[in-house]
This record gives structure tokens, sequence and C-alpha cells, in this order.
């Protein structure tokens, strides 16, 4: 749900801040006083195109900010592209300087104008003579029938029998291309396999002989480096290290007892004559192991020898020799199950008769609720100024695809005896927004969408139709968040909520407002609308009726 709109320098708006509420919303005015400029503003906060142009005159910049309560939808999509506000509200900034350099935000990130669009078609639908409408888009056409109708779950399963289908069948053909390649492959990687099988390196196994080998070459030198250092601790013929220290100590400890100032030098000594201690042990034990071994070294240089040369010839590093046997053995697994060229036509065709069985199941259920939605939304025209108006939704068979084996699209005659064509070729703009208006009400309960906007749906209608229109945007207000440009007093008293859009001269400029209208404040815009520039007790009063009614 839209909460708040922010709009400085855009065409002729200074600055307004808007807050709105749940349910429906109109904005009404005199012709020309910039009454859409606020769907622009919205449409280019969502990412819409803008340049220079949309500043307006004298100004530095264009300053759009929009916020939004968070659906479901819009949260995965903020998570997954890491623009999360800890509010959990959306924030969607726009900015476009003189000289039509744009920037985009998403909760105060840096983001592009192509993000905007795809997180904004989550939260906005606009419906227009002259807006983006994702009712005109095929995909968003099947996309809508098959939740109106339930159908998600079905779509799914139609899209993931499709994908693994798709994917074993590509490899099965890739096969039959390349049955050659494929042996000459296998042969290969027997043998690079065989040739890791025997030496049979094991993971750490290079640092570990490496260690041996640098140990086993210095014997000699460790030995007597080793012996050195415990004669001069605890062996030495001119008085060890050790038995010195250990003698200073107890001398000191004496000499602590007479005066207590010598007692830290005594406490510091001590740990000093316990690591000496430790470090006699463990010299003692290093001596008992290490030895000259000619015999292992030669072992040891025979197997760094053999896994150096290997490691040179498969191109990888000496302890990454296990995993290129891994890496290969599992290569050579693959192309086994492949070259089974039986088993993976069979398997090929299983898939593909899975596949075909779920999407006959859609294409059963799609073609029940495009009778539904076609009777449906025909009725509803009836009532909007559309007598003789026929609504259909068409299921062509195509190609198998992820999404069933029909497309599906949008057929409308807007008069009668006229001949059903595609939604998107409808030549009246106001016949295209009334027909959106029916659709959006029957699949309100389905759609995704918070907000929907409908720019001027009255267009050349009036009278018992206007109040139609009004009920029913009233009606949809209760499912979704709706605003509505409208002309027509009739929908506009069924309003939750009224804005005012009104232009004036400002220093020379013109200059756009819009005021929130108080209930007092309602009946003169209503009478207005009625009666136009001369506001009479008569229309007062039919404007007190209508917002009453």
């Amino acid at each position: 749900m839209l909460r708040t709109l922010s709009i400085r320098d855009f065409v002729i708006v200074d600055a307004i801040e808007l807050e709105f509420a749940p349910g429906f919303t109109v904005f009404t005015g005199e012709t020309g006083a910039g009454k859409s400029i606020l769907i622009d503003a919205l449409a280019l906060a969502l990412g819409g195109r803008g340049d220079a142009s949309v500043v307006r005159e004298g100004a530095q910049r264009t300053d759009i900010t929009a916020e939004f309560a968070a659906g479901a939808a819009a949260d995965a999509w903020l998570e997954e592209h890491a623009f999360v506000n800890d509010d959990g509200g959306v924030l969607l900034r726009r900015v476009i300087d003189n000289a039509g350099r744009s920037r985009a935000y998403i909760n105060g990130i840096s983001a592009t104008a192509s993000q905007l669009r795809e997180l904004g078609e989550m939260l906005v639908d606009i419906h227009g003579q002259h807006a983006h409408q994702s009712l005109l888009k095929t995909d968003a056409q099947r996309v809508l029938l098959d939740s109106q109708a339930g159908l998600q779950e079905e779509a799914r399963a139609v899209a993931a029998a499709y994908k693994a289908w798709r994917a074993l069948a590509r490899q099965l053909d890739e096969f039959e291309a390349n049955a050659k390649n494929v042996l000459l492959e296998r042969e290969r990687l027997e043998w690079q396999v065989g040739e890791l099988e025997k030496l049979a390196v094991k993971p750490g196994e290079w640092g570990e002989v490496s260690n041996e080998h640098s140990r086993l070459a210095h014997a000699a030198s460790l030995i007597e480096g080793a012996q050195e250092a415990l004669d001069a601790l605890s062996e030495s013929d001119a008085g060890p290290m050790l038995s010195q220290l250990t003698a200073m100590t107890l001398k000191l400890g004496k000499l602590a007892d007479i005066d207590a100032a010598l007692k830290p030098v005594v406490e510091a000594l001590e740990p000093a004559r316990i690591q000496l201690q430790e470090a006699v042990y463990s010299l003692n034990d290093y001596l008992g192991r290490v030895e000259l071994d000619p015999d292992r070294l030669h072992e040891v240089e025979a197997r760094m020898d053999a896994i150096h040369s290997t490691a040179r010839k498969f191109h990888v590093a000496p302890e990454d020799l296990h995993l290129e046997y891994e890496s290969l053995s599992a290569q050579l697994r693959q192309l086994a199950d492949a070259t089974d060229l039986d088993a993976l036509r069979g398997q090929e065709q299983k898939l593909k008769a899975a596949y075909l069985a779920a999407a006959g199941k859609l294409s059963k259920a799609r073609a029940a609720a495009a009778k539904a939605l076609g009777t449906a939304v025909t009725d509803a025209m009836q009532e909007l100024s559309m007598s003789g108006g026929r609504f259909e939704v068409a299921l062509h068979p195509c190609e198998p695809a992820s999404y069933g084996v029909e497309q599906v699209e949008f057929l409308v005659a807007a008069h009668a005896g006229t001949s059903p064509r595609p939604l998107a070729k409808v030549a009246s703009g106001g016949e295209l927004a009334r027909i959106s208006l029916a659709i959006s009400v029957i699949t309100s309960s389905s759609t995704a969408t918070p907000t929907l906007i409908f720019d001027e749906v009255d267009s050349g209608i009036g009278g018992g139709v206007a109040e139609v229109v009004g009920r029913l945007l009233k009606r949809l207000g209760q499912a979704s968040q709706v605003l509505c440009v409208t002309h027509l007093p009739q929908v506009a008293s069924q309003a939750n909520q009224h804005f005012q859009v009104s232009k004036r001269s400002d220093g020379g400029k013109t200059v756009s407002s819009i005021d929130a209208l108080d209930t007092k404040a309602r009946v003169e815009e209503i009478a207005r609308m009625l009666g136009g520039i001369e506001i009479t007790a008569t229309t007062r009063k039919h404007a007190r009726e209508l917002l009453a009614s």
C-alpha cells in the first residue's frame, strides 16, 4: 500500500507531501490542473522513463519519493537484492537533474531504474490511457488466469516437469550428435583416472612427505644440534645451565628468608628453571626418535618425485591431485551413464510423457477458468456503458513450453457486431481502462498487487454508469488500495479519501497544488463538478445527497 508521496519541482509542482489511507481515494480538479501529473510522478518513482523536461522550470532537479508498506513478494525481492529496510517498508526515490541525469534509490541504497520497475510491478498496477498496464502483457494475462482459478501449483508442476524433460533431451541430443567424441573422451578419462588410481595420493599426503623428507635429509644436522643443546642444558662438564640455575634458585631462596626483598627474584627464576627442565625432557625425547635412515630417505624422495611429475602432467599443484582424481572420476561416471543411449532415450520419453500429462491437466483447468472469467467480465462490461461488448479468454495451442501447451490471450469486442481482438489492440483508451477495471474488480481477490491506480476510467460515460463505476471502485478498495483520477461526481462521492488538485499563478509561473478535503470542502468540490463555475444551493444539496448515498 502507498503510504506517502513526496514531489519536489516536478513539471508544475513546487512541493507536495501527501499521506494516503487504505480504501478508495480520488483526485479531482479542473481540466488542466495537473491531476494526471501525480500519476506521472508516481510512475517515475516506479522506474518509468524521464528526462530533463520533467524538472520544473528554474529548478535544479526533480525529486520524487514514494513510501509503501511491503507485501510478501516485495519483502522477498528486497531480501534477495539486499535492499531490506529495518522499518519493514519500501522507500523508492527518483532524482532527475536539469541535465537529464537520473539517480534511483531503494530504501536509501543506490539502485537502477530497472530495479525500480521490477519492484514497482509488485507494488502498483496503473490502469489508464497513457500508462503502462500489466494486463496488456501476455505473460501477465496467463498468470492472472492461473491465479484467478487457483492453478499456481499446477503451473509450477508443469514448469518443473518441462525443465527436467528438456534438460535430459538436450543431453540426449548432444550425445547423439557427438557419439564418437563422447567415446574418445571416455577413453581419455579412463586412462587419466587409472593413472591417478595407481598413484593413490591421499588428502594432505604431499605436506606430510615434504616434512618427512626435510627431516630425513637434515637428520645429521638435527641430531648434532639437539645433542649440543642438551649438553649445554644438562650434561656439560663445565656445569650445565639447569644445574647452575637450580643451585642459584636454592641459594637465593635461603637468602630470601633473611631479606624478603629477594622473593620476587626467586619467584621469577623458578618458572625459568621449570621451563629448562621441560626443554631437557623434550630434547631427550626428540633424540630418541630421530635417526639416520638413508633407505627411508630414498623411499620418500621417490614418492615425492612420482607425485610431483604426475601433478605436472595433469597441470595441477601436488597438494590438489586428490581433488583432480575426484573431479575426473565424477566426469567418467557421468559419461558412462550418458553412453547408455537406449536407457537415455527411454528416460527422456518418460519425462516427456510426465510433462504432457501435467500440461494436459493444466490445459483442461484453464479452459474451464477461461470460460468463467470471460462470462464474468462480459457481464461487467454491460454495466460499464459497453453494451453488446464481449470479453473472451483465448487459449492458443503452442509448442511445449515451461508454461504449458497453450498461450493465453485476452480478447475484447468493445461493441456488438465486432469481432474480438487482442486487449492490447483496443483503440479507445477509455474502453481499455474500463475493461481493465472490470477485470480488476473480478480478480481483486487473487491479485498480488496491493495498490491499483485508475487514470480517468470514466472517459466517455456518465449518469447511471458513472454510479456503477464508483461502486465498483469502492468495492475494489475493500481488497486493495485504489487511487483514481476522475471527472465524475458520481465516482468522487464514493471515495473514502478525496484530494483536490488546483492550479494557480505564482510570480508569473503556473504552480499545481493538492489539498485533502474535509466533509464541507468535499460538498463544495462535488457541487463544482456537478454545476460548473457557478455553485448554487441546489448543486450543494445534490452534492450532499451523492455523498450520503
